[in-house]
């Protein structure tokens, strides 16, 4: 019976079949990093679907799944860079009191909806909740690849849109700079923040979140 397999024989088809995968991925070394990240999360993908089958609890599979107000946090961070998005210049715009009307763009509140700025931000290290999504008992293991795919497109959207902030920071002072010099960056930080909306929607979507 198939369902006799042991642990320790699991265990090292599971090796066996990751080292098979290392080969093949650099063997093709025309094939880009996307390709690459869709073979890897096809062998994670292999793995689950056989423990679930024969009912298999290894070290491989030994982490908890998010809590619910982890996952709570992923539908709070989205709202916040929906609300970002939709009110841009207000949020990226700060009036000094007492300073006769002047005001001046400002970055912080992109870094803030992406977690950057404090411990308590929705989306700070949300990428450690990202990495429990795997270990989740209701996750269709069908989703992952996705899940997985739209996680490292958020990482490099947040560390891309974080740069953009900062360099904008700087961009009145530097030669040549002045305020359009920071209007420019903070747009390109705009652009990254879109892309991280997307694969957080993507998330959303694919663990059916409410979004109430």
């Amino acid at each position: 019976m198939m369902r006799s397999i042991t642990l320790l024989q699991m265990q090292l088809l599971v090796a066996i079949a990751g080292l098979t995968s290392l080969a093949h991925s650099l063997a093709l070394s025309t094939m880009d990093r996307r390709q690459a990240f869709a073979t890897a999360v096809g062998g994670s993908t292999a793995f689950f679907v056989a423990q679930h089958h024969f009912g298999i609890q290894s070290a491989f599979a030994a982490g908890a799944g998010p809590t619910a107000e982890e996952l709570d946090r992923i539908v709070k961070g989205y709202k916040q860079i929906n609300y970002l998005l939709d009110h841009f210049d207000e949020e990226t715009t700060v009036c000094k009191e007492g300073g006769g009307g002047k005001c001046k763009r400002d970055s912080d509140a992109i870094r803030r909806a992406l977690g950057l700025r404090t411990t308590t931000d929705p989306l700070f290290q949300i990428d450690k909740v990202f990495a429990k999504i795997r270990y989740m008992d209701s996750i269709d293991p069908d989703k992952l690849p996705e899940i997985f795919e739209a996680a490292e497109e958020w990482e490099g959207a947040m560390a891309m849109s974080n740069s953009m902030a900062y360099v904008s920071q700087f961009g009145e002072y530097n030669p040549g700079g002045g305020e359009d010099n920071v209007l420019k960056y903070l747009l390109e930080a705009k652009k990254q923040v879109i892309s991280a909306q997307s694969a957080l929607k993507t998330i959303v979507e694919a663990l059916n979140l409410k979004m109430t």
